[in-house]
């Protein structure tokens, strides 16, 4: 998964710091890497499905709380997904 594609995508999409869209960029391309989708879903995600699966969150969520809601439904659906949350308060408040 390209990250810097991401980073712009996620951007373009959701807004948030530099910070925050680096944060989640890093988990989708370890969650990419570890193939935990591509062993439970049978698919190996995309941008795009990343973004897909962002846009279902609630409307006022950031997108480190996008990013976390799609992993606790992963977690929820599927367990051993904890792992690839980013901590709400990655964000640097002086930013």
């Amino acid at each position: 998964m390209d990250r810097e594609r991401l980073v712009e995508e996620l951007a373009d999409a959701f807004g948030g710091t530099e910070t925050a869209l680096r944060a989640v960029s890093r988990q989708a391309r370890d969650l990419t890497d570890s193939g935990r989708i591509e062993e439970d879903l049978e698919y190996k995600p995309t941008v795009e499905d990343v973004l897909s699966n962002l846009e279902d969150a609630p409307e006022e969520y950031s997108v480190i709380e996008r990013w976390n809601w799609w992993i606790g439904s992963l977690e929820l659906s599927y367990g051993d997904y904890q792992r690839f949350r980013v901590r709400s308060d990655i964000e640097d408040p002086a930013e």
